[in-house]
């Protein structure tokens, strides 16, 4: 599967953005979806996932109650809807696929083998 991200740019402190994630190939619904992101000198760091088939939802503390992640398997896309975006959000946002992914990895990058190019948030006044 091919992945491919959009949706970046420049948002003000307080605001949101809607990252989409779509992908080409077959059996999209056997994926599972993550987004991770990347600050300058920092580590790739998990952001959310959704699980394939029935969807269960994941997030990293930091981003519960601001960011909802969904899919629509019909138009083989996964979405990243950011609110009340803060400065500290600025990075390179990827998503990852990785097929029938154990309940217990959806946060490690390692095991996702499909990878799209990234996409940049900035979030300054």
């Amino acid at each position: 599967v091919q992945l491919q991200a959009s949706g970046g740019g420049l948002v003000q402190p307080g605001g949101s953005r809607r990252l989409s994630c779509s992908a080409s190939g077959r059996l999209f619904i056997n994926y599972t979806v993550a987004w991770f992101r990347q600050a300058p000198g920092k580590e790739r760091e998990f952001v959310s996932a959704v699980k394939y088939g029935v969807g269960t939802t994941y997030y990293d503390d930091f981003v519960k109650g601001r960011f909802t992640i969904s899919r629509d398997n019909d138009k083989k896309t996964v979405y990243l809807q950011m609110n009340n975006l803060q400065p500290e959000d600025t990075a390179v946002y990827y998503c990852a696929a990785a097929s029938f992914l154990h309940d217990d990895y959806y946060n490690a990058a390692r095991w996702y083998n499909f990878w799209g190019q990234g996409t940049q948030v900035t979030v300054s006044s």
